[in-house]
């Protein structure tokens, strides 16, 4: 590929591509910002009611993406099913500016993304030729731009909604999808062509059950991880808005706010651990996908327990915890994110067959559909525990996801041979 086809040293594409995720990102968090505080402020509803409407709807988002998966392979195409699942959560989003139509906003955007989600980052690895040394950290690249839409979507659809009006915050996040389409479209001869319906070549048996072995383990404890993950906008944000102070050089910071700490900091800490991987790598050093994900959630599990810390020695009173602890929080919480979530999705997209890459890639997501739906019957518990003892439950759940990875990748390091089941032999003697 030369010079003229790349921009910033990566192929076009991958610009196009990390615009519109960045865009979709933005409507996507932009209405998840504004969602748990609609849902106990403005509609009435409980705490526990709310947490398991929240975690309903977040694992719906990632259900769908198994159907659009095997549509977009089968029939519609990927860029097909991009443009239809943009259209469709571009109306949800609008949708949700009428109070009536909330339950029914929520199933057109999971609808829709059903067929973005899994399609738009399965044409990454289609960007580069095989062996080309980029194509290791386009994930990175591309999980920036996911990121940079979910910093800016509370920033803007938080403050439109806590400030001008609830309305206001979501019908901006239905302009960030409608923009993301356009990028996408207009860009669309950057972007890979469809990879053709060839039969996938047959990989040898033991090679084969032990790399399905690893991936159905790795969705298992990745299960796991995520209903702690996504307490963050559950719980987390539940506690800070009764029990952090928020008053910094006399403003009141927008609670809806602290929702961009975890997308900024991906945005500044990516280029920083990429590079950093990078010359670990040329020094000859690379820790396996496994070994990263185990750390990574070792350490968004010391993140919640640092916050559980961080409880027990304040007084208990409301707004007793100062803000720059929960931005101490969220740099350590997103650090060890690096480490596990677009490591995930790499791995998954890496040892996808061509014929079936946004089907793999909805496997991947599909993990977060089960760890959402638990992370919603988590929730529930915060009525019945103290902050600091739920906080502690949820850093045990992220050690329980990463002693099962790090058990995953030992057995990963046994050769072939010793995983398969050992044939009954029978000597012409018998």
């Amino acid at each position: 590929m030369h010079s003229k086809d790349t921009w910033f040293g990566q192929p076009r594409g991958l610009t196009i591509l990390f615009l519109t995720e960045m865009w979709e990102k933005f409507s996507f968090f932009g209405m998840r910002a504004l969602q748990i505080y609609y849902m106990t402020k403005e509609l009435q509803f409980s705490q526990a009611t709310a947490s398991l409407i929240f975690g309903t709807y977040a694992a719906s988002v990632y259900l769908t993406p198994i159907f659009g998966g095997v549509i977009a392979d089968r029939w519609l195409g990927r860029r097909r099913a991009v443009i239809i699942g943009g259209l469709l959560m571009a109306v949800g989003h609008f949708m949700m500016a009428f109070e009536p139509l909330f339950f029914i906003a929520m199933a057109f955007i999971a609808l829709g993304n059903g067929l973005f989600l899994p399609n738009l980052p399965s044409q990454v690895p289609l960007l580069y030729p095989k062996g080309d040394p980029r194509a290791i950290s386009a994930f990175n690249v591309y999980y920036m731009g996911v990121n940079l839409g979910g910093f800016l979507a509370p920033l803007i659809c938080g403050a439109l909604g806590e400030i001008y009006g609830w309305h206001y915050g979501f019908g901006a996040a239905g302009v960030g999808m409608c923009l993301g389409l356009l990028i996408y479209i207009l860009g669309g001869r950057y972007l890979p062509a469809e990879p053709e319906r060839e039969q996938p070549v047959a990989a040898s048996q033991g090679a084969g059950q032990g790399q399905l072995g690893m991936l159905v383990s790795v969705w298992f404890a990745v299960v796991l991880f995520r209903s702690a993950y996504e307490q963050t906008g559950n719980t987390l944000a539940i506690w800070a808005d009764t029990s952090v102070d928020r008053l910094a050089f006399g403003w009141q910071i927008p609670v809806t706010w602290f929702q961009s700490l975890n997308p900024m900091f991906v945005f500044l800490l990516s280029p920083l651990l990429v590079r950093a991987w990078d010359r670990r790598a040329l020094r000859g050093h690379t820790p396996p996908p496994l070994r990263r994900m185990t750390q990574g959630a070792l350490g968004v599990g010391g993140a919640f327990c640092l916050l559980a810390l961080v409880i027990l020695l304040s007084s208990g009173a409301p707004h007793a915890v100062s803000w720059v602890w929960l931005f101490v929080f969220f740099a350590v919480f997103t650090l060890a994110e690096l480490y596990i979530l677009p490591v995930g999705l790499g791995l998954f997209a890496t040892l996808a067959p061509a014929r079936f890459g946004a089907t793999t890639i909805a496997a991947w997501f599909s993990a977060s559909f089960a760890g959402n739906f638990l992370s919603g019957v988590i929730g529930t518990a915060w009525e019945y525990m103290t902050p600091a003892g739920f906080f502690l439950m949820i850093a045990a759940l992220c050690g329980i996801a990463g002693v099962l990875l790090a058990l995953i990748h030992r057995w990963q390091q046994r050769p072939v041979a010793s995983r398969l089941p050992t044939p009954l032999v029978r000597h012409p003697a018998d």
